[in-house]
């Protein structure tokens, strides 16, 4: 190569690592924007009401009173209540279709999980409020409480519209994101290694459990991280089942509020005051999600470092 060639080489070079890092740098000025922008909203709500925001239990804008805990509770229950059925559901899903299923099968179901992860969140809480709604009320609740005597969590009269709902619409919501992603995070596990279990005589249900999950685990937790920050930011179809109601839920049949839903639906009419206090809303919410990641990131590096990767 000439000299004049290595020169000119060096200059694409340095002009394709100029074109991205300004790329990530104008990506990190974007997310410091909105991140600060959030925060200073928020100040003059800090300043009225200060940690309570956090942990007062009422929120009224009538009396400019800026309690959350009620609020991030019905957040944090709808869902738990969708992770703790599509969790098992969806991971089982994943592992049927890629290794019990027969072909045909596989890609209709695969089709079906693709086509309900696209369905627009406000389809899944109008089919929430006029098919599950009065089901839940009519049906499940009652038998519910039956089941428990009446006693917790399931003391409240049947509603239908309540928190045990807004987190079935959820599960439903989150559900096909699970089974996507971990059926791709299954299907990536070699083969070979399913193949040669099996050929040491072990079952496939041996197999599954002790070398498709540990593989796919990375994958299924990536999922599962995904679909709860989803949960937590969900706003249009809670908001349309969950009742709005921003007080301590005493029963999974009671109306609740979730953090998103509080937001889209009090920001209309709101004074600067409140406004700033739906900031700090926004910015407890944001947190929230920043754990549940943090938490995904340290569970992954944590089963990668056990394997042996880094």
């Amino acid at each position: 190569m000439t000299e004049k060639s290595k020169d000119f080489s060096v200059k694409s070079d340095w002009a394709h690592w100029s074109v991205l890092y300004g790329a990530s740098g104008l990506f990190a000025l974007i997310c410091a924007v909105f991140l600060i922008s959030i925060i200073v909203s928020s100040i003059p709500a800090w300043s009225h009401s200060g940690a309570s925001i956090i942990y007062g239990r009422v929120w009224s804008q009538s009396t400019n009173s800026f309690g959350a805990l009620a609020i991030i509770t019905g957040t944090l229950a709808t869902t738990a209540i969708a992770l703790f059925f599509a969790i098992p559901i969806g991971v089982g899903s994943a592992i049927a279709i890629v290794h019990l299923l027969p072909g045909r099968l596989k890609i209709l179901l695969s089709s079906l999980v693709e086509l309900l992860a696209a369905v627009p969140s406000v389809v899944y809480g109008l089919w929430g409020l006029l098919v599950l709604a009065p089901w839940f009320e009519k049906t499940v609740e009652p038998g519910l409480a039956g089941i428990t005597g009446g006693r917790f969590p399931f003391q409240a009269p049947p509603e239908g519209v309540s928190l045990l709902l807004a987190g079935g619409v959820l599960f439903v919501m989150i559900l096909p994101m699970i089974v996507a992603l971990s059926r791709d995070a299954i299907a990536v596990v070699p083969n070979e290694q399913f193949e040669g279990a099996l050929s040491v005589g072990a079952t496939k249900w041996q197999v599954i459990r002790k070398v498709v999950l540990p593989g796919a685990r990375t994958g299924i937790v990536g999922a599962v991280t995904l679909a709860t920050a989803r949960a937590l930011g969900e706003t249009v179809a809670v908001a349309m089942v969950i009742g709005l109601n921003p007080l301590f839920p005493p029963s999974l049949f009671s109306t609740a509020s979730t953090l998103a839903s509080t937001i889209a639906l009090q920001f209309q009419d709101a004074t600067p005051l409140q406004v700033a206090a739906l900031g700090a809303l926004a910015l407890i919410l944001m947190a929230m999600t920043a754990i549940v990641n943090w938490f995904g990131r340290r569970f992954v590096r944590g089963s990668a470092f056990r394997a042996g990767v880094i």
